[in-house]
């Protein structure tokens, strides 16, 4: 990655950082609110919807949803990590009941072949 790319992105992921605060959700709406007295001083209800719609609504939900975002994604990561930790235990528990398997595997074998050596040594004694 060049540096102008690096840079552009550590400015990005500061700003997403900053943005994606409920302090920037608060900065937000008091931003909002310097413009709202004029806005119902007009008297004009196209002013006074545009100023909800445009001004603080977009201004203040894309905080409180970018905070939304990360929480939920602070989530899925943590249940992604207690998913990866218990199919690890899982692996290991079955890398286990495989070895103890292989072990009485090779006891039945051991043991078959002496029940084999035991019946042929009390027939041919007949």
């Amino acid at each position: 990655m060049n540096s102008l790319a690096t840079f552009n992105r550590r400015i990005a992921e500061k700003i997403t950082s900053f943005v994606s605060t409920m302090w920037c959700a608060y900065l937000f709406v008091a931003l909002a609110l310097i413009s709202l007295p004029a806005a119902i001083n007009s008297e004009d209800v196209i002013t006074i919807v545009d100023w909800a719609a445009q001004t603080f609504l977009q201004l203040v939900l894309l905080s409180i949803i970018m905070v939304g975002q990360k929480k939920s994604s602070e989530s899925v990561e943590q249940m992604i990590t207690e998913t990866h930790a218990a199919a690890l235990a899982e692996f290991e528990l079955a890398k286990e009941a495989r070895e103890m398997a292989r072990q009485e595997l090779a006891e039945l074998k051991v043991l078959t072949a002496e029940m084999h050596m035991a019946i042929k040594s009390s027939g041919s004694g007949k």
